[in-house]
Protein backbone atom coordinates (compact mmCIF):
# COMPACT_ATOMS: atom_id res chain seq x y z
CA UNK A 1 0.00 0.00 0.00
CA UNK A 2 2.83 2.42 0.87
CA UNK A 3 4.54 1.72 -2.46
CA UNK A 4 1.32 2.28 -4.39
CA UNK A 5 0.72 5.57 -2.59
CA UNK A 6 4.29 6.68 -3.28
CA UNK A 7 3.92 5.95 -6.98
CA UNK A 8 0.54 7.67 -7.09
CA UNK A 9 1.99 10.71 -5.31
CA UNK A 10 4.82 11.09 -7.80
CA UNK A 11 2.52 10.67 -10.79
CA UNK A 12 0.07 13.17 -9.35
CA UNK A 13 2.90 15.61 -8.75
CA UNK A 14 4.22 15.35 -12.28
CA UNK A 15 0.77 15.77 -13.82
CA UNK A 16 -0.70 18.38 -11.49
CA UNK A 17 2.26 20.72 -11.05
CA UNK A 18 2.68 21.07 -14.80
CA UNK A 19 -0.69 22.76 -15.13
CA UNK A 20 -0.65 24.91 -11.99
CA UNK A 21 0.15 28.61 -12.47
CA UNK A 22 3.83 29.19 -11.79
CA UNK A 23 3.36 31.39 -8.66
CA UNK A 24 0.99 28.83 -7.15
CA UNK A 25 3.33 25.89 -7.77
CA UNK A 26 6.43 27.58 -6.38
CA UNK A 27 4.49 29.06 -3.46
CA UNK A 28 3.26 25.58 -2.54
CA UNK A 29 6.81 24.22 -2.43
CA UNK A 30 7.98 27.19 -0.36
CA UNK A 31 5.35 26.27 2.22
CA UNK A 32 6.48 22.63 2.15
CA UNK A 33 10.04 23.76 2.77
CA UNK A 34 9.05 26.02 5.67
CA UNK A 35 7.01 23.23 7.24
CA UNK A 36 9.97 20.85 6.96
CA UNK A 37 12.23 23.33 8.74
CA UNK A 38 9.71 23.87 11.53
CA UNK A 39 9.32 20.12 12.02
CA UNK A 40 13.08 19.61 12.05
CA UNK A 41 14.48 16.12 12.09
CA UNK A 42 17.59 14.29 10.98
CA UNK A 43 17.92 15.71 7.48
CA UNK A 44 17.35 19.30 8.59
CA UNK A 45 19.98 18.92 11.28
CA UNK A 46 22.41 17.50 8.74
CA UNK A 47 21.82 20.44 6.46
CA UNK A 48 22.43 22.80 9.37
CA UNK A 49 25.61 20.96 10.34
CA UNK A 50 26.96 21.06 6.79
CA UNK A 51 26.11 24.75 6.44
CA UNK A 52 27.82 25.52 9.74
CA UNK A 53 31.04 23.99 8.44
CA UNK A 54 30.79 25.92 5.18
CA UNK A 55 29.86 29.19 6.91
CA UNK A 56 31.43 29.16 10.41
CA UNK A 57 31.17 32.95 10.69
CA UNK A 58 27.36 32.87 10.94
CA UNK A 59 25.59 33.20 14.29
CA UNK A 60 22.64 30.95 15.15
CA UNK A 61 20.00 33.34 13.81
CA UNK A 62 21.78 33.75 10.49
CA UNK A 63 22.31 30.01 10.25
CA UNK A 64 18.59 29.40 10.90
CA UNK A 65 17.71 31.78 8.06
CA UNK A 66 20.20 30.05 5.77
CA UNK A 67 18.74 26.63 6.52
CA UNK A 68 15.28 27.95 5.64
CA UNK A 69 16.61 29.39 2.38
CA UNK A 70 18.43 26.13 1.68
CA UNK A 71 15.26 24.08 2.08
CA UNK A 72 13.35 26.50 -0.13
CA UNK A 73 16.06 26.10 -2.75
CA UNK A 74 15.92 22.31 -2.39
CA UNK A 75 12.14 22.31 -2.84
CA UNK A 76 12.52 24.68 -5.81
CA UNK A 77 14.61 21.97 -7.44
CA UNK A 78 11.79 19.46 -6.99
CA UNK A 79 9.14 21.87 -8.24
CA UNK A 80 11.19 22.49 -11.36
CA UNK A 81 11.82 18.78 -11.82
CA UNK A 82 8.09 18.08 -11.78
CA UNK A 83 7.39 20.93 -14.23
CA UNK A 84 10.44 20.51 -16.47
CA UNK A 85 8.96 18.08 -19.05
CA UNK A 86 6.27 20.64 -19.91
CA UNK A 87 8.70 23.51 -20.53
CA UNK A 88 9.63 24.59 -24.03
CA UNK A 89 13.24 24.67 -25.18
CA UNK A 90 13.04 28.46 -25.21
CA UNK A 91 11.91 28.46 -21.55
CA UNK A 92 14.73 26.11 -20.58
CA UNK A 93 17.39 28.09 -22.39
CA UNK A 94 16.04 31.31 -20.92
CA UNK A 95 16.21 29.91 -17.39
CA UNK A 96 19.90 28.94 -17.59
CA UNK A 97 22.98 31.18 -17.63
CA UNK A 98 26.22 29.43 -18.56
CA UNK A 99 29.79 30.58 -18.10
CA UNK A 100 32.99 29.01 -19.39
CA UNK A 101 31.36 26.47 -21.70
CA UNK A 102 33.24 27.46 -24.86
CA UNK A 103 35.71 24.55 -24.77
CA UNK A 104 32.95 22.04 -24.09
CA UNK A 105 30.97 23.42 -27.01
CA UNK A 106 34.01 22.97 -29.27
CA UNK A 107 34.49 19.34 -28.20
CA UNK A 108 30.77 18.65 -28.69
CA UNK A 109 30.89 20.17 -32.18
CA UNK A 110 33.59 17.62 -33.07
CA UNK A 111 31.45 14.75 -31.78
CA UNK A 112 33.66 14.09 -28.77
CA UNK A 113 32.47 13.16 -25.28
CA UNK A 114 33.25 15.32 -22.26
CA UNK A 115 33.07 14.26 -18.61
CA UNK A 116 31.61 16.74 -16.12
CA UNK A 117 31.87 16.45 -12.33
CA UNK A 118 28.89 18.07 -10.63
CA UNK A 119 27.88 18.45 -7.00
CA UNK A 120 24.57 18.64 -5.18
CA UNK A 121 24.16 22.26 -6.18
CA UNK A 122 21.27 24.07 -7.85
CA UNK A 123 19.28 22.22 -10.49
CA UNK A 124 21.27 19.43 -12.13
CA UNK A 125 18.32 18.38 -14.32
CA UNK A 126 17.70 21.86 -15.69
CA UNK A 127 21.40 22.16 -16.49
CA UNK A 128 21.26 18.80 -18.28
CA UNK A 129 18.20 19.86 -20.29
CA UNK A 130 20.07 23.01 -21.33
CA UNK A 131 23.14 20.96 -22.29
CA UNK A 132 21.07 18.68 -24.50
CA UNK A 133 20.45 21.51 -26.96
CA UNK A 134 23.49 23.69 -26.35
CA UNK A 135 26.20 21.00 -26.06
CA UNK A 136 25.21 17.34 -26.44
CA UNK A 137 22.75 14.85 -24.89
CA UNK A 138 23.62 13.88 -21.34
CA UNK A 139 24.39 10.47 -19.84
CA UNK A 140 24.45 9.96 -16.09
CA UNK A 141 24.28 7.23 -13.47
CA UNK A 142 21.42 7.10 -10.97
CA UNK A 143 20.79 4.95 -7.93
CA UNK A 144 17.63 2.88 -8.19
CA UNK A 145 14.68 4.28 -6.29
CA UNK A 146 12.17 2.12 -4.50
CA UNK A 147 9.54 1.26 -5.46
CA UNK A 148 10.72 0.42 -8.98
CA UNK A 149 7.80 2.28 -10.56
CA UNK A 150 9.09 5.56 -9.12
CA UNK A 151 12.52 4.88 -10.59
CA UNK A 152 10.86 4.21 -13.95
CA UNK A 153 9.04 7.55 -13.68
CA UNK A 154 12.32 9.36 -13.04
CA UNK A 155 13.96 7.56 -15.97
CA UNK A 156 11.07 8.48 -18.26
CA UNK A 157 11.24 12.10 -17.10
CA UNK A 158 14.97 12.34 -17.75
CA UNK A 159 14.70 10.57 -21.09
CA UNK A 160 12.19 13.24 -22.07
CA UNK A 161 14.90 15.89 -21.66
CA UNK A 162 17.51 13.88 -23.61
CA UNK A 163 19.20 12.45 -20.52
CA UNK A 164 20.20 8.78 -20.67
CA UNK A 165 20.23 6.94 -17.34
CA UNK A 166 22.60 4.11 -16.43
CA UNK A 167 21.31 2.34 -13.27
CA UNK A 168 23.83 2.10 -10.45
CA UNK A 169 22.62 -1.43 -9.67
CA UNK A 170 20.53 -4.11 -11.31
CA UNK A 171 22.14 -3.99 -14.74
CA UNK A 172 25.47 -3.75 -16.53
CA UNK A 173 28.42 -2.59 -14.45
CA UNK A 174 27.94 1.20 -14.57
CA UNK A 175 31.61 2.06 -15.05
CA UNK A 176 31.88 -0.36 -17.96
CA UNK A 177 28.83 1.28 -19.50
CA UNK A 178 30.33 4.75 -19.00
CA UNK A 179 33.56 3.72 -20.71
CA UNK A 180 31.56 2.50 -23.69
CA UNK A 181 29.60 5.77 -23.85
CA UNK A 182 32.75 7.87 -23.53
CA UNK A 183 34.48 6.03 -26.36
CA UNK A 184 31.41 6.22 -28.61
CA UNK A 185 31.52 10.02 -28.51
CA UNK A 186 28.89 12.70 -28.82
CA UNK A 187 27.73 12.85 -25.19
CA UNK A 188 28.14 14.87 -22.02
CA UNK A 189 28.71 12.44 -19.15
CA UNK A 190 27.64 14.31 -16.02
CA UNK A 191 28.25 12.63 -12.68
CA UNK A 192 27.25 13.94 -9.25
CA UNK A 193 30.29 12.75 -7.34
CA UNK A 194 30.68 14.98 -4.28
CA UNK A 195 29.66 12.06 -2.07
CA UNK A 196 31.29 8.64 -2.05
CA UNK A 197 28.60 5.95 -2.10
CA UNK A 198 31.01 3.06 -2.71
CA UNK A 199 33.69 3.43 0.02
CA UNK A 200 36.22 3.44 -2.83
CA UNK A 201 36.44 7.20 -3.15
CA UNK A 202 39.22 9.62 -2.34
CA UNK A 203 39.68 12.03 0.54
CA UNK A 204 39.98 15.67 -0.51
CA UNK A 205 39.31 19.05 1.08
CA UNK A 206 36.05 20.98 0.58
CA UNK A 207 35.36 24.36 2.21
CA UNK A 208 38.38 23.78 4.43
CA UNK A 209 37.37 20.32 5.70
CA UNK A 210 38.20 16.77 4.59
CA UNK A 211 35.47 14.96 2.65
CA UNK A 212 35.28 11.75 0.65
CA UNK A 213 34.25 12.05 -2.97
CA UNK A 214 33.73 9.54 -5.76
CA UNK A 215 36.67 9.24 -8.13
CA UNK A 216 34.66 7.92 -11.09
CA UNK A 217 34.79 11.09 -13.25
CA UNK A 218 38.57 11.35 -12.89
CA UNK A 219 39.27 7.67 -13.57
CA UNK A 220 36.90 7.71 -16.55
CA UNK A 221 38.71 10.72 -18.01
CA UNK A 222 42.15 9.22 -17.44
CA UNK A 223 41.18 5.87 -18.93
CA UNK A 224 39.39 7.13 -22.04
CA UNK A 225 41.09 10.48 -22.67
CA UNK A 226 37.76 12.31 -22.52
CA UNK A 227 38.35 15.85 -21.23
CA UNK A 228 37.26 16.47 -17.63
CA UNK A 229 35.52 19.59 -16.34
CA UNK A 230 33.75 20.54 -13.13
CA UNK A 231 30.47 22.44 -13.17
CA UNK A 232 29.22 24.40 -10.18
CA UNK A 233 25.52 25.23 -10.30
CA UNK A 234 23.56 27.72 -8.25
CA UNK A 235 20.36 29.71 -8.23
CA UNK A 236 20.21 33.48 -8.49
CA UNK A 237 17.26 35.90 -8.72
CA UNK A 238 16.20 36.30 -12.34
CA UNK A 239 15.48 39.59 -14.09
CA UNK A 240 11.77 40.30 -14.32
CA UNK A 241 10.06 38.23 -16.97
CA UNK A 242 12.82 35.61 -17.14
CA UNK A 243 13.76 32.47 -15.26
CA UNK A 244 11.46 30.07 -13.46
CA UNK A 245 9.60 31.07 -10.33
CA UNK A 246 11.68 34.24 -10.08
CA UNK A 247 15.05 32.46 -10.25
CA UNK A 248 17.45 31.27 -12.90
CA UNK A 249 20.10 28.56 -12.83
CA UNK A 250 23.74 29.54 -13.27
CA UNK A 251 26.16 26.88 -14.55
CA UNK A 252 29.86 27.76 -14.22
CA UNK A 253 32.36 25.42 -15.86
CA UNK A 254 35.95 25.10 -14.76
CA UNK A 255 38.84 25.13 -17.17
CA UNK A 256 39.76 21.69 -18.48
CA UNK A 257 41.21 19.76 -15.56
CA UNK A 258 44.50 17.95 -16.01
CA UNK A 259 46.59 16.08 -13.43
CA UNK A 260 49.12 18.32 -11.71
CA UNK A 261 51.07 15.34 -10.38
CA UNK A 262 53.01 12.45 -11.85
CA UNK A 263 52.68 8.87 -10.76
CA UNK A 264 50.03 6.15 -10.74
CA UNK A 265 46.43 6.62 -11.82
CA UNK A 266 45.27 6.75 -8.19
CA UNK A 267 47.43 9.79 -7.45
CA UNK A 268 46.32 11.56 -10.61
CA UNK A 269 42.66 10.79 -9.89
CA UNK A 270 42.88 12.20 -6.38
CA UNK A 271 44.47 15.38 -7.70
CA UNK A 272 41.73 15.80 -10.30
CA UNK A 273 38.99 15.34 -7.70
CA UNK A 274 40.70 17.88 -5.44
CA UNK A 275 40.58 20.33 -8.34
CA UNK A 276 36.85 19.64 -8.64
CA UNK A 277 36.38 20.32 -4.93
CA UNK A 278 38.35 23.54 -5.31
CA UNK A 279 35.99 24.64 -8.09
CA UNK A 280 32.90 23.91 -5.97
CA UNK A 281 34.14 25.58 -2.78
CA UNK A 282 33.62 29.26 -3.79
CA UNK A 283 30.08 28.50 -4.97
CA UNK A 284 29.22 26.67 -1.76
CA UNK A 285 30.48 29.58 0.31
CA UNK A 286 28.90 32.33 -1.80
CA UNK A 287 25.64 30.55 -2.67
CA UNK A 288 25.30 28.21 0.29
CA UNK A 289 21.53 27.87 0.05
CA UNK A 290 22.00 26.25 -3.39
CA UNK A 291 24.04 23.44 -1.77
CA UNK A 292 21.46 20.72 -1.23
CA UNK A 293 23.57 18.46 0.96
CA UNK A 294 21.21 16.82 3.43
CA UNK A 295 23.50 13.87 4.09
CA UNK A 296 26.77 13.35 5.97
CA UNK A 297 29.69 14.31 3.77
CA UNK A 298 32.53 15.48 6.02
CA UNK A 299 35.01 12.88 7.20
CA UNK A 300 34.69 13.92 10.85
CA UNK A 301 30.97 13.16 10.71
CA UNK A 302 31.41 9.90 8.83
CA UNK A 303 33.95 8.54 11.32
CA UNK A 304 32.17 9.47 14.54
CA UNK A 305 29.79 7.15 16.37
CA UNK A 306 26.15 8.20 15.78
CA UNK A 307 25.71 9.69 19.26
CA UNK A 308 28.73 11.97 18.77
CA UNK A 309 27.82 13.43 15.37
CA UNK A 310 26.75 17.07 15.38
CA UNK A 311 23.77 16.24 13.18
CA UNK A 312 22.50 13.41 15.39
CA UNK A 313 20.06 13.79 18.30
CA UNK A 314 18.89 11.02 20.64
CA UNK A 315 15.29 11.22 19.41
CA UNK A 316 16.20 10.77 15.74
CA UNK A 317 15.64 7.63 13.75
CA UNK A 318 18.52 5.27 13.00
CA UNK A 319 21.12 6.89 10.77
CA UNK A 320 20.19 5.65 7.31
CA UNK A 321 20.77 8.27 4.65
CA UNK A 322 17.86 8.87 2.33
CA UNK A 323 20.03 9.76 -0.62
CA UNK A 324 19.49 12.72 -2.89
CA UNK A 325 21.82 10.92 -5.30
CA UNK A 326 18.92 8.63 -6.06
CA UNK A 327 17.23 11.53 -7.83
CA UNK A 328 20.42 12.91 -9.37
CA UNK A 329 23.30 11.44 -11.24
CA UNK A 330 25.93 9.76 -9.14
CA UNK A 331 29.55 8.93 -9.84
Amino acid sequence: MTDRLTVAGFKLGWRTLRVLPEPVAYGLFDRIADLSVRRGGKRIERLRSNYRRARPELDDAALDALVRDGMRSYMRYYCEAFRLPSLSRAQIDGAVVSRGEEELRAFAAKGETVVVFVGHLGNFDLGAAWAATQLAPVTTVAERLEPEAVFEEFVAFRNAIDMDIIPLTGGEDPFTALVRVARAGGRVIALASDRDLTSNGVEVELVGHPVRMAKGPAVLSLLTGAPLYCASIHYEPAPKGTGLGGYRTVVEFSERLRPRVEGPTAAKARDLIQQCADHLTPTIREHTSSWHMLQRVFVDDLDRPPDQRPDQRPDHDSDHDSDHDSERGTG
